[in-house]
């Protein structure tokens, strides 16, 4: 005789409904991001993108000074998230709901251009921000935090101060409420029993706003609530001291990045003679520019050029330098060589400079700051390649297993930059 079971009447364990649960969700996870590789090549080339281009604002698993990066392939497509890393501005202007509403979130602070990333370094990108390992992105944030607290960073001191203080309000309100209903409920026990004349005058006294204000409590609970604001305010500025990130001066004559270098496509070094040879990249003389706008004739201004281009003669005529307001500033006791980062280590301008080929008004876009400096000799790899700067050094390196970085030849070292 055979016995049909339906499967409602088979019993289910606790492991069993373990089981199943670990296989549908280790499932979905497996399928979320199939266009983004997991390859540890993949990972290595994204996570150098992210400390040169992204490490300055934001986390891998935590809010910074933009949001948690990972999981945005589950929370946003991967075609989504890419247009906004290269011009988040213009995906803004479009009126893409999800944009604006992070614009709104984090107090309308616009993210920088990177439509210099090509879609291999997005992809490299992305797979480092969804694949990099948990626990050295943890790790990493941590110390660098207290770097760039010992550098002048900010951002992290902050939102710790608010967050204490916004819960010692809540703590407070919440005794408040809580000594408010223990008086009502013993004034009506009192009232119920038998009470000299002075006793039941006094239990039923009647609230005086007067008498609060006067209190010695409330006295002291409105001085520690100043002192901690002030304090709060203080220890901000204290953490943005010499910190110029965004810093956009204007300048005595409107010259456009965006046309010279981006849409001429005239190299840097062409006008920051310096860089590849001194410490200083040097800002251009007048001689330099006319070495182009000797030959252009722009319709406009007096004799047919505009009033821009005439003051570039103005200056040669009466030997005069244009006072250029400088935008990079570093303290008189920080020693930085751009000939060393240029010419020797094969730096890129637009790695501390940002998308300068797209600045119409330059700014400052890396904070600059000791902690970021820092970082960026952790994380970038010699390259040493062709280069017989290098050589020695990789021998002395031969039996390490892992890529030379900038920490290995002394890029920690307090006297490299504070000599």
């Amino acid at each position: 005789m055979s016995i049909k079971r339906s499967l409602l009447g088979v019993p289910l364990r606790l492991s069993t409904l373990a089981l199943m649960l670990f296989l549908v969700l280790g499932a979905q996870s497996f399928a979320a991001n199939p266009d983004v590789s997991d390859s540890e090549e993949a990972i290595s080339a994204g996570k150098s993108v992210f400390n040169a281009n992204c490490k300055t604002c934001h986390k891998l698993d935590q809010k910074y000074t933009g949001p948690a990066l990972r999981g945005v392939t589950d929370r946003r497509s991967i075609e989504w998230a890419k247009s906004f890393i290269k011009n988040s501005a213009a995906l803004i202007a479009s009126g893409d709901a999800q944009a604006n509403a992070l614009y709104s979130e984090y107090n309308n602070l616009a993210m920088p251009q990177h439509e210099f990333l090509s879609d291999t370094e997005l992809d490299n990108l992305l797979s480092y921000i969804e694949y990099g390992d948990k626990e050295a992105a943890v790790a990493e944030g941590a110390g660098d935090g207290e770097v760039a607290q010992a550098a002048g960073g900010s951002g992290v001191p902050s939102e710790y101060l608010t967050i204490i203080l916004a819960v010692l309000v809540v703590v407070l309100l919440l005794i408040l409420i809580v000594l408010g209903l223990i008086i009502s409920v013993l004034t009506k026990y009192l009232n119920n029993q038998k009470l000299e004349e002075d006793d039941s005058e006094f239990i039923n006294q009647k609230f005086d706003v007067k008498k609060v204000l006067r209190s010695d409590a409330f006295v002291v609970i409105v001085t520690a609530l100043v002192i901690a604001l002030v304090a709060k305010t203080a220890i901000d500025g204290l953490y943005t001291i010499g910190v110029q990130q965004g810093y956009q001066p204007k300048q005595p004559i409107a010259f456009s990045h965006q046309l010279h270098a981006g849409q001429y496509e005239i190299e840097c070094q062409y006008c920051h003679t310096g860089v590849e040879i001194g410490k200083s990249a040097n800002i251009p003389s007048a001689n330099i520019c006319m070495n182009c706008h000797q030959h252009i004739q722009n319709v406009g201004g007096k004799e047919g050029i505009s009033t821009e281009i005439q003051k570039i003669y103005d200056a040669v005529d009466n030997n005069q330098p244009i006072e250029w307001v400088r935008i990079h500033n570093l303290p008189d006791l920080a020693y930085f060589n751009h000939s060393q980062h240029v010419a020797v280590g094969g730096i890129e301008c637009q790695t501390c400079h940002g998308p300068i080929e797209e600045m119409e008004v330059v700014y400052q876009h890396s904070s600059l700051t000791m902690g970021w400096c820092i970082d960026c000799h952790r994380q970038t790899d010699i390259k040493a390649a062709g280069n017989e700067y290098y050589d020695k050094l990789v021998q002395l390196h031969s039996d390490s297993k892992n890529a030379l970085k900038v920490k290995d030849i002394g890029g920690l070292e307090c006297a490299k930059c504070h000599y």
